[in-house]
C-alpha cells in the first residue's frame, strides 16, 4: 500500500465518521421519551392482551409446589407399578453333550436367564475343582437354586 492510498483511506474514515455524528446529532429523534411510567394493572391489562400469562410471585410458587407434588405423586405410582407382586422362577431342561465345558453350561444357563452371569459360574465351578467332572445329559434347574445346587446336579 502506497502513502498516497493510506491517505485516502484515511481521508475515506474521516469524512464517513462526521457525516455518522452529523446525523447522529442533528438527525430527527424518533425516540420520544416520557416521564409517565404505566401503572402495574396496565401493564398486566397490556401483556395479557398480547397472550402472556402474568402471576405474582406467590402465584408462582404456589404453581411450582403444587406441579411438584404432582410429580411426586406420579412418581409413587410409578414404583408401585414397577414392583412385581411375585417373584418370577425360570425353569430349564438343559442337555449338557460330551465335549462341552462349564462355560457352555454357564452361557445356556444364562441365557434361560437361571443364573445371572455365566462367567461368575464358571469361576465357582473352578473354585471347587469340579470343572472336569462334567456329567454329560439332560438336567431340569430353575433359577430358585442356588448356584453350589446347580452345581451339584450337573457336576461329579
Amino acid at each position: 500500500m502506497t502513502s498516497k492510498s493510506m491517505r485516502s483511506f484515511a481521508g475515506g474514515l474521516i469524512v464517513a465518521a462526521s457525516l455518522c455524528g452529523a446525523v447522529y446529532f442533528f438527525g430527527p429523534a424518533e425516540a420520544t421519551v416520557t416521564s409517565e411510567q404505566p401503572s402495574d394493572d396496565e401493564m398486566k391489562e397490556s401483556l395479557t392482551s398480547k397472550g402472556y400469562v402474568i402471576h405474582s410471585e406467590k402465584e408462582w410458587e404456589d404453581q411450582i409446589a403444587e406441579a411438584q407434588s404432582v410429580k411426586e405423586q406420579m412418581d409413587a405410582a410409578r414404583e408401585t407399578e414397577k414392583e412385581p407382586t411375585e417373584k418370577i422362577v425360570y425353569r430349564t431342561v438343559l442337555t449338557v453333550s460330551k465335549g462341552s465345558t462349564s462355560i457352555d453350561v454357564g452361557k445356556n444357563l444364562q441365557k434361560a436367564k437361571v443364573i445371572k452371569n455365566a462367567n461368575a459360574f464358571s469361576d465357582e465351578v473352578e473354585k471347587k475343582g469340579k470343572a472336569n467332572g462334567l456329567r454329560p445329559g439332560t438336567y431340569e434347574v430353575d433359577s430358585e437354586m442356588t448356584t453350589e445346587k446347580i452345581i451339584s446336579i450337573i457336576f461329579k
